[in-house]
Parts: C-alpha cells; sequence; structure tokens
C-alpha cells in the first residue's frame, strides 16, 4: 500500500500536531518500505557490512529515508541532522549481539528556520550478521534541545536513560583496551 498523498498535502489537511503528522507520515513510509528495501538492496547492503560492519546499518537507512528527505523538502521542511540522527549521540542497547535497537533523533525546521520538534527513529539491527530483524520505529517529540530530548526520551525507556552517547561508549571501549595492554 503506497501513501497516496505527499507529506506537504497531509500537513495541509491534518488536524494534529506538525511533527505528529511527520511522524505519522515517516511511520507509514517506513512500514510500507523498510522490508523492501532490505530486498531490493540486499547485495548492496551484504556487501556494505562485509566491507564496513554495522556501517551498512546506515547504508541501509539513507536508502530508506531518501523519499522522506524528497518529501521534507517539497513541505519546506529540513531535518538537523539530516534522518535519521547524529550517531555520535545516539544510544545503543539490547539483551545480546543478535538483538540491538539504537535510538537517533533530528529536529524538523521549518523554511524560516522555527523548529517544530524532534523525530527521533530506532532501528533494531543484528551485530552478528547483516539482520534488521523488526521494522524501525518512530517518536515524536516536541521538545528540541538535545537535553530535552534525553529527558523525554529517557522517561520512555530505562534502558535509553542507562545507554551511553556513542562517543562515550566508544571513548571507554578505547580506554578498556589501553588498559589491557
Amino acid at each position: 500500500m503506497k501513501q497516496n498523498k505527499s507529506l506537504k498535502e497531509v500537513l495541509q489537511d491534518s488536524k494534529r500536531s506538525q511533527i505528529d503528522a511527520i511522524a505519522q507520515y515517516i511511520d507509514g513510509h517506513i512500514r510500507e518500505n523498510w522490508q523492501t528495501v532490505l530486498l531490493e538492496k540486499r547485495d548492496q547492503l551484504q556487501e556494505a557490512y562485509n566491507e564496513g560492519g554495522d556501517m551498512a546499518y546506515g547504508t541501509y537507512l539513507n536508502l530508506l529515508y531518501l523519499a522522506i528527505h524528497k518529501q521534507l523538502k517539497e513541505a519546506g521542511l529540513r531535518p538537523e541532522p539530516r534522518f535519521p540522527g547524529d550517531f555520535d549521540i545516539s544510544r545503543e542497547w539490547g539483551e545480546d549481539d543478535s538483538d540491538r535497537q539504537r535510538w537517533m533523533w533530528s529536529t524538523i525546521h521549518s523554511l524560516n528556520g522555527e523548529p517544530l520538534g524532534t523525530i527521533v527513529t530506532i532501528v533494531f539491527h543484528d551485530h552478528t550478521q547483516f539482520r534488521v530483524p523488526r521494522q524501525p520505529q518512530i517518536i515524536a517529540l516536541s521538545v528540541i534541545s538535545k537535553e530535552d530530548v534525553v529527558t523525554a526520551l529517557s522517561l520512555r525507556s530505562n534502558e535509553f536513560k542507562h545507554a551511553l552517547e556513542f562517543t562515550v561508549e566508544y571513548e571507554e571501549y578505547l580506554s578498556s583496551l589501553e588498559s589491557t595492554e
């Protein structure tokens, strides 16, 4: 099932807040396309995984969001940073390496620069092979500052609250390697 309306039309017709309407539109796009992108780009994504490991999930998300970026531009909107968000401040956790989730976010701005809210992307993934086990999820937040986003997401998820930002997690990892030498 393809979305019948453009994002611009959805925003004009919606009675919801703009950020909620945008999130609903993105969620619909993901629901319709997340598996299709995996199937149609399987060889490209597997090659990316073989060459760069988990960076292949970034390639996947870039492919998944291509049409959304076009719709945002046509609607006069701009995500900052580009979807799915800033990897350096994202957070990841999971039961084991085969079932992980990473939460990233972007603030949506109007043409005049006014921030409308934040869209959070949750991508489920596997560190043992290239696999997206579940549909990525979307959360809309009315807050925009990093601190407010972290607070809002920490209230939604205790795992998020206790997960480290990627840069902090990576620094700790590098320190642990130095201490074992």
